[in-house]
């Protein structure tokens, strides 16, 4: 028996891979120093950003918000159990909570695993409570984060991914 060896293609080359890059670290740059940067004109940075984001690999140039320093220093992780068909139901009652700030759905004995961030515990048992409210949650389990010891990044995927070396360098977001 044979194996058939497959080569997967990045969606991104070297020169994508080092224009996200210096997004992430520069996000205000301007497209005219971003082409002096990377040593390109500026139709290709244009050109390159252009399809990135019709791909759906770029999917935003906003600020990056700190909950915490936004009074929202508890950051917790509630894995939901949704009554049978009323998933719709569940996502719109976590929709209309503002400490709601992302939610999955999940393989396993849960439905979704949502990331809530709150005031204090307190605050965080009333997020919850309100989500409880609606008969779609059945049960809910919750963790308290404690600290973070890899924040959210993506900055070695996409080095990964544009074949721009080995990932685990210092690099982040």
């Amino acid at each position: 028996m044979r194996a058939i060896v497959s080569k997967v293609t990045s969606p991104i080359d070297p020169l994508d891979g080092r224009l996200l890059a210096l997004l992430r670290e520069e996000p205000r740059i301007g497209i005219a120093e971003a082409a002096r940067r990377l040593a390109v004109a500026r139709g290709t940075v244009q050109a390159r950003l252009e399809r990135l984001r019709e791909r759906g690999i770029l999917t935003g140039f906003g600020p990056e918000v700190d909950p915490a320093k936004l009074g929202y220093p508890i950051l917790a992780f509630v894995f939901l159990e949704i009554s049978q068909g009323r998933l719709t139901e569940a996502v719109d009652v976590l929709e209309h909570l503002p400490e709601v700030v992302e939610a999955h759905g999940v393989s396993g004995p849960r439905d979704l695993l949502v990331r809530i961030v709150a005031r204090d515990t307190d605050h965080l048992q009333d997020v919850i409570n309100r989500i409880l409210v609606t008969p779609a949650v059945r049960r809910s389990t919750s963790y308290i984060s404690l600290s973070s010891q890899i924040a959210a990044r993506t900055g070695p995927l996409v080095a990964a991914a544009a074949g721009l070396g080995p990932p685990g360098g210092s690099e982040d977001r």
